[in-house]
């Protein structure tokens, strides 16, 4: 199994207090596989709907951003593999 992995960095390298801070997140996880369902609804009459197909990741990453200076990051936008955050310096 493979680890998953992130790389993070800021939008600069230093900060005026009062601030805007994004940091974006770059991850994935190579064990995490999306799964195909399809689906038919049959009747009791024995008449059937066109088959749908939904797709789902199973087991996906779940990001926490968190500081040592116990600042609330909150979340801009996250795709599933880039994910970007905000606070204030």
């Amino acid at each position: 199994m493979a680890a998953p992995t992130a790389t993070a960095t800021l939008n600069a390298p230093t900060y005026s207090p009062g601030a805007q801070m994004l940091l974006t997140v770059t991850y994935s996880d190579a064990d995490t596989k999306p799964l195909t369902v399809t689906i038919v609804v049959t009747d009791a009459q024995g008449n059937s709907s066109a088959p749908v197909k939904v797709t789902a990741v199973i087991d996906p990453l779940t990001l926490t951003v968190t500081d040592n200076s116990g600042r609330t990051w909150t979340r801009v936008s996250d795709n599933g593999s880039v994910a970007v955050y905000r606070a204030v310096a």
